[in-house]
């Protein structure tokens, strides 16, 4: 079952969430850096100045679907659970079934080649270097956030349009 959000709560930016990231991924990197691309940090957190909801996306990525059986094996030894795909194709969910002493965090599992991991890293690029795209994101962010404080799946699907015409841009 997916951890929901009870409420929707967009925050500023905050500096802290680089080295949340950073020591996220060095823990990912002992369980499975061996077998795996990168560990990259996507989402919100990962714009500079960007609010964001408080949750550290993070898309490992690995060469093919060849080792995700090894993946999950190691993941789940180190107290993951393995989700599956959650309705998204190309990209693997886990979740941590222990208190690791990290914020909050979604782990996603991503072919180099996937649909998935590969708009994520073009939409968050895009909005790195392009400020007035990154305000515009931010307004609606929290516009939505107090509209849909209480139902983060109409939060998350009024954002799609903007995610798709800044996608259509980069394509």
């Amino acid at each position: 079952m997916v951890e929901r959000t009870k409420v929707v709560e967009v925050v500023p930016y905050n500096p802290e969430w680089k080295t949340e990231f950073e020591q996220i991924k060095t823990m990912i990197m002992n369980y499975i850096g061996d077998v795996i691309l990168a560990v990259e940090h996507v989402g919100s957190t990962s714009i500079e100045g960007l609010s964001a909801k408080p949750i550290i996306d993070l898309d490992v990525v690995m060469d093919s679907y060849d080792v995700l059986p090894d993946i999950i094996e190691r993941l789940e030894k180190a107290g993951f659970e393995y989700q599956g795909n959650l309705g998204i194709e190309g990209r693997e969910a886990f979740k941590r079934t222990f208190d690791d002493g990290f914020m909050k965090y979604h782990l996603y599992v991503c072919p180099k080649d996937g649909k998935g991991y590969v708009e994520h890293i073009a939409f968050r690029d895009y909005l790195r270097a392009n400020e007035s795209a990154r305000k515009d994101y931010e307004t609606l962010k929290l516009k939505l956030a107090e509209t849909y404080r209480y139902d983060i799946d109409n939060y998350c699907d009024k954002k799609t349009d903007f995610v798709k015409d800044i996608l259509r841009l980069k394509g």
